[in-house]
Order: structure tokens, then sequence, then C-alpha cells
């Protein structure tokens, strides 16, 4: 590699040539983007792929971007496009990806106080403000890769909590491995699967996340929580967690927060809050009120780069207590050694080298301000509600739940189609959108039965535009349905 492919003082001009290129290149593609995806087959994008030589000789700056371009951002998903409405992506905060500029430019790794020197002190205010948003007052807490990370390491806390009340001192490796099998993890079927590979990861039993019931909308039961906790406590087993969850996955349902923290206070039990997806309403101007006994949790997952439209990735762990991040802490002598005075934040992190993701967080809400951020989200959930009175009103489509954030569970499902039917034609009509790029929409199971989702995150979209998705759907599905089905022989 020649010294002038690198960043240095000596190539600034060179830097701010071809980023400027790039950035008109890519502003062009933003405006004429057409539909979500480009539609070109699965199997032509990996030829495109496993066309390139990585061993040849070099093609220059100028063409590799150009071959980029072509190569993946031709063929990217555009989350802006008001036609994606598939999963929990969101589109980004311009303040954002400028800022996303900057940190990829500079490349601070906030691991070390002398690698990030005031990023250390702007990551922990960041932190000290959500946790004041949460209510943790004093509270603590370091920015993630995403939620499952933050699920991860709010479980390990959890763990090593448990094993410290439950165990007898110091532990040898018998006594930990025994006390650990006794250890358990309650959440609902609605939980993010973080909770169960997490387990996995932690070395816990394998039936060790328990599922609690959860009522007709799909979230948790707070009499079965605590009848769940009192069969725990009679068989000898430790409920090392409990998880609820602020906007599950599929319905965007909130766990009754308080009752569940009653439930988890009763038998002295870690409450988690996954509010990966809800976390938007800590800065909501008008649907805060939901998220009413987050308070009272131990610790908080929250993900920016959902609900406060951040670039991937945006998340952090959030914690009532500082001393509970301790639990994470691991000293090299090269590195953060245990005397050092300097504020490392890789004293509380599961990764060394890391990102200082917290500065799109920053410019964002200097910005747009918190109620500006808010404002988006409410425009999401006000569009939810629209949407799912629209369907609910078409006699092709059927409804499936309701939700408190913004998805859309339902099917196609005209009069006269049986269950079976509807059930084949779920992954028909998503597969065929996805093929033809005009619209994504995704799939999941509710109560043993295939149905489509829409994760409405685009403030900017219009209840017309969702109209025009769900006419899509009912164009493919009715395709779909008149198609005959052929007869093995």
């Amino acid at each position: 590699m020649t010294r002038s492919a690198l960043l240095t003082h000596q190539t600034s001009a060179h830097y701010a040539d071809t980023l400027h290129e790039v950035v008109e290149r890519l502003a062009a593609r933003v405006a004429s983007v057409a539909a979500p995806f480009s539609g070109r087959p699965r199997d032509a994008l990996a030829r495109l792929v496993a066309d390139v030589d990585l061993d040849d000789a070099p093609v220059g700056e100028a063409r590799a971007l150009r071959e980029i371009d072509a190569m993946f951002v031709e063929n990217a998903v555009w989350f802006h496009h008001p036609a994606y409405a598939a999963h929990l992506n969101c589109p980004v905060a311009v303040a954002a990806v400028a800022a996303e500029a900057v940190l990829a430019a500079v490349n601070t790794s906030v691991d070390t106080y002398d690698q990030s020197t005031v990023a250390t002190f702007m990551e922990r205010r960041l932190v000290g403000w959500t946790a004041r948003r949460i209510g943790f007052d004093g509270g603590d807490g370091v920015f993630t890769s995403g939620g499952t990370q933050s699920n991860l390491h709010a479980l390990f806390l959890a763990r090593e909590h448990a094993l410290a009340v439950h165990g007898s001192g110091v532990l040898t490796g018998a006594e930990r491995a025994s006390l650990q099998q006794r250890l358990l993890v309650v959440a609902t079927q609605g939980s993010h699967f973080s909770v169960q590979k997490s387990a996995l990861l932690l070395g816990l039993g394998e039936d060790a996340v328990v599922t609690v019931p959860t009522d007709g909308d799909g979230r948790m039961d707070p009499a079965a929580l605590t009848m769940t906790l009192d069969v725990i406590a009679r068989t000898d087993r430790i409920p090392m967690a409990v998880v609820a969850t602020a906007g599950t996955t599929d319905r965007g349902c909130l766990d009754p927060l308080d009752a569940v923290a009653d439930a988890c206070d009763a038998v002295g039990a870690w409450l988690h809050v996954d509010a990966a997806y809800g976390c938007g309403l800590l800065v909501s101007p008008t649907r805060r009120h939901l998220l009413a006994g987050i308070e009272r949790a131990r610790s908080v997952t929250v993900d920016f780069h959902k609900s406060f439209f951040q670039p991937v990735s945006s998340s952090a762990l959030v914690v009532r207590d500082p001393a509970d991040l301790a639990r994470t802490g691991w000293h090299a002598a090269y590195l953060n050694p245990d005397d050092a005075e300097e504020p490392n934040l890789v004293d509380t992190s599961l990764q060394t080298t890391r990102r200082f993701d917290a500065l799109k967080l920053w410019v964002t809400l200097r910005a747009l301000g918190a109620d500006g951020v808010g404002a988006l989200f409410d425009r999401v959930l006000d569009l939810a509600a629209d949407v799912h009175r629209v369907v609910d009103a078409d006699p092709d489509l059927r409804l499936l739940a309701r939700t408190d954030l913004s998805t859309v569970l339902f099917r196609y499902q005209p009069s006269g189609t049986s269950d079976a039917e509807a059930d084949r034609l779920v992954p028909e009509v998503r597969a065929a959108l996805l093929a033809s790029g005009r619209a994504m929409v995704a799939k999941t199971v509710l109560d043993g039965r295939p149905c489509l989702k829409l994760t409405l995150l685009n403030p900017d979209a219009t209840l017309d535009d969702v109209r025009g998705v769900l006419e899509l759907v009912k164009t493919e599905g009715s395709a779909h349905r008149r198609r005959p089905v052929e007869v093995a022989r």
C-alpha cells in the first residue's frame, strides 16, 4: 500500500476530493431511488460478487468506488423508501450521517482515555442523560453494538450478581458450575431471541429460559409471573433475571412494567427491561407514560439505531446502580491497569476496541433536540394506528393483533379463503414483493400461523404510501390465489 492511500495531513486534499465525489454520487442515488430494492435475483447478486478477483491487480480508488456504487449501492435495501416496511430499520438523521463520517475519519477508539480523551466524557454524558430519562438518578452504562450485546451484557451482570448472592464466598470451579445450573431466566415467547442465545453463551442449563404466559395481546401476565417465580422457589432453582420487553419485535407490545417489577421485588429477582424497540418513548412528547415502571428495573437495553433514527450501530446498556457494571471489569497492565486514574470505558464494556458511536446521538440531540426526535417517533406510531384501522376495514385483509408501537400483523385472506390457503399465501406474497423490489414486508408466525408484518419506522412515510404497499400485497395475493395448484404425478 502506498503512503498516499492513507488519510494523513499530506493527503487531506485527496481525502476531500474523494469524499465529495462519493457523497455527490450517493446523494444522487438517494434522490432517485424508485423502490426499496433493485429486485435483482439472489443468484445474480452472488455471481456479481464472485466474479470479483480480490487477488487481482489493484484498480485504484476511483474505479474501486465506482465498482462499489454499481455492486452494493445499486442493490442495497433502502430503508428511507416509503415502501420499505419489513424490519426494525429506520431512515437516519442527516446530522448523524455527517457525524458518522467524522468518527470514521478520526477513527477514535473509546476503550481507553488516552485513545479518546474528550470522547470518553461525551459518551459518559450521553449515558447519564439516558439514565435520567429512564429514571435512574446516578445510573451508569456503556454503548454497545446493538440490543443483542446489550441483553447479553445485562444477563452476564445478573448471573454474576446471582452467583455472588447465592454462593458462599469465593466459589471453586465445581461450586460455581453447580450453582450456575440452578439459575433460570424468566421471559415470554415474545422476548427477543437474544435472551435464549445469551443463556447459551453464559453457560446456563438447557432449560434455563422459562417462558411465562402472556395475555391476549402478547404482554407478560403478572399473575402468571408470580406463579412461575413461586414454582421456581419450590423447586430449588434461582430466578437469575426476569426479562420484560418494552416493544416486542413482532407485536410491538409493552409488558406491564410496574406489575412485573412488583413480582420481581417480592423475590429479589433482577429485572431487565429490553427496550431496544420502545426506547423512543423516552423522548416521546405524548406517550412517555407507556414506559411507567421502567425506572424500577435494574438494567435496560436501548437501541438508538431503531427509534432514535441513528445509523447502525448505536445501542447502550444502562444500569440503575453503577456498582453493577464493575462486574465486567478486567484489567491489563498495557491497557487499563487497575490503579489507573484515567476513566477507561473498557472497564465496563464487553468490547475492547470500540467506535465512538455516541457522537452520532450527540449531534442528533444537539441538532433536533430530544423533543424533536420524540416527535419523529410519535409520527410512526400515529401512522401505525391509522394503518391498523385501514387494514381492519379492508375485506381482503385480516388484522391479527394490536400494537403499542408501530408494527402491523395481518394476512391476505378475502372472504371464503381458508386458513390453510392464507397460510400458503404469506410466504409467496412476501417473496413476490422482494423479487420485484417494489415493496418489502416481513413474515412471522403468530399463534402458530404465518402472517405478514409491517414495521413502520419512517416518519416521512404517509398513509397513502402504506396503502400502496397494502395494494401490492392484495395484487400479489390475488395472483397467487388464482394460480392453479400442480397435481403431483
